[in-house]
């Protein structure tokens, strides 16, 4: 178990911050859209959306993104303009969506319209 786990740590060594952090960066943006109903036909009805959690994840992405974002390179614009992607259909999913500025990490990239 040892040597499993010493090469696990090895392995992530030799993986470049811009790797792991776009990777995580996907995995948030995945688990956003599954949250989001974005992977069923008819989002609207999808016993998958769960915005509670969609916020969450979103939010998570956002100081993510905002903290990375000068290590992300060429990296950095479809990672951004994913997670708008994702607030604004966050907006549009919502009964009552909040107020500009407040939705869901636009406190760390300013309002999504």
């Amino acid at each position: 178990m040892t040597d499993e786990l010493d090469s696990s740590v090895r392995d992530m060594a030799d993986i470049p911050a811009v790797e792991v952090i776009s990777r995580a960066a996907v995995m948030l943006m995945s688990s956003a859209a599954e949250k989001l109903g974005l992977a069923d036909d008819d989002p609207d009805n999808s016993e998958r959306r769960d915005l509670d959690e969609a916020r969450r994840v979103i939010t998570a992405l956002a100081g993510l993104v905002t903290a990375s974002i000068e290590y992300l390179g060429p990296h950095a614009g479809p990672i951004r303009d994913g997670l708008q992607s994702l607030q604004r259909a966050f907006r549009e999913a919502s009964a009552q969506p909040d107020a500009p500025g407040k939705g869901p990490g636009e406190k760390y990239t300013g309002p999504v319209y």
